[in-house]
């Protein structure tokens, strides 16, 4: 079964256990004003334009034979500066396992494994699944929004050997207006992940006046209990990449407040 990419990271050592490899898949059904991944949101491919490096010579915009071009109707390989890129690689979980399974004698010797990402992965539930397989004993990880009905989240969950669990927001309203979902699913999901006997912890991204208030804080630790918590902080640079794939980033940045966050959870990691 093919799926549909936009990077992988070797070494990675803040999405789980050890030293891991990262797959990002493309796709997601939210649409959170801080995401700092744009090229990740849509299922399609997409152009990246570095336009700061362009040179305006022209040499992009005249025909080529290349078949991966011509959906954009530029050659994407020929800019001498590098400016154009696609974000977007389509292929199979035979072939994905295959590259990863490479590395997976140094993974195990470092404690580590894979991790998938996203874009949510979930959207690809069948292609995880499939790649989890063919992983064999390769420590699998899963980070997710939990943004699935209970079936498809059960059964991808069940490949996993250790889940990151993100959380945003505990009000239904709030997280709709800043992620475009509700979080009716995901608290679902949340509630059967902590009796589900997995290894897991949950994220919260700590966005300025948005999460990191007191009183989404404290609605979320009223959820997540006594459960191990990671903290994540602002990406001030969540903007930067928007131009590049001609979207608009919509949230006003603001300096984080330096708070102790930390208060509203016993087992509570604050990763940077």
């Amino acid at each position: 079964m093919d799926g549909i990419i936009f990077d992988i990271k070797e070494f990675t050592v803040h999405d789980g256990p050890g030293s891991r490899v990262t797959i990002f898949l493309k796709g997601c059904p939210l649409r959170c004003k801080w995401c700092h991944n744009p090229e990740g949101l849509k299922a399609a491919k997409q152009l990246m334009f570095k336009s700061n490096f362009c040179s305006h010579c022209g040499a992009c915009t005249r025909p080529c034979n290349h078949d991966d071009c011509k959906p954009f109707s530029r050659c994407v390989h020929v800019c001498p500066n590098g400016c154009l890129s696609v974000a977007g690689e389509d292929i199979s979980a035979e072939a994905l396992a295959e590259r990863i399974l490479k590395n997976a004698d140094i993974l195990e010797i470092m404690g580590g494994g894979v991790t998938i990402s996203g874009g949510e992965p979930l959207l690809q539930a069948d292609f995880v699944c499939e790649l989890a397989e063919r992983l064999g004993k390769t420590h699998k990880a899963i980070q997710t929004s939990g943004y699935a009905d209970s079936e498809t989240y059960k059964r991808v969950v069940s490949h996993m050997d250790y889940v990151l669990q993100d959380i945003k927001l505990a009000d239904e309203k709030g997280h709709i207006f800043y992620t475009g979902v509700s979080n009716e699913k995901i608290l679902k999901n949340i509630e059967w992940l902590k009796q589900s006997g997995k290894q897991f912890v949950f994220r919260v991204p700590l966005i300025p006046d948005i999460t990191d208030t007191e009183e989404n804080l404290r609605a979320i630790a009223e959820i997540v209990g006594d459960c191990r918590v990671e903290l994540m902080p602002y990406n001030p640079l969540a903007g930067a990449k928007y131009d590049m794939v001609d979207m608009e980033y919509t949230l006003d940045e603001e300096e984080n407040r330096e708070e102790d966050f930390t208060k509203f959870f016993k087992n509570t990691i604050i990763l940077g």
